[in-house]
């Protein structure tokens, strides 16, 4: 893969890396290791540069990540109100 780069700033070519090795890895371990670096290193620079990820498009296709465990139109299981610890006299 040849990617040009077209400014010298460290910062916008450092995005383009992170972009293109996510879009061509598919995940963020993959990816990671296309750079050399570690997942947790990649994470700190996906939030660095603002990078969406995953893409809306995949994103739409993995669903939910947490189950739903009651129906939506249930009532709460346990609706009562936060004791603050302090009582009004």
């Amino acid at each position: 893969m040849r990617l040009v780069i077209d400014t010298l700033n460290l910062a916008a070519v450092e995005r383009l890396l992170c972009v293109e090795a996510l879009n061509t890895a598919g995940t963020i371990v993959d990816a990671s290791k296309l750079l050399g670096i570690t997942r947790h290193a990649l994470k700190r620079r996906i939030t660095k540069h603002s990078i969406a990820w995953p893409p809306q498009s995949r994103a739409m296709i993995a669903g939910p990540t947490t189950p739903q465990t009651t129906a939506p139109d249930a009532a709460p299981a346990f609706n009562s109100p936060v004791s603050s610890g302090f009582r009004a006299d």
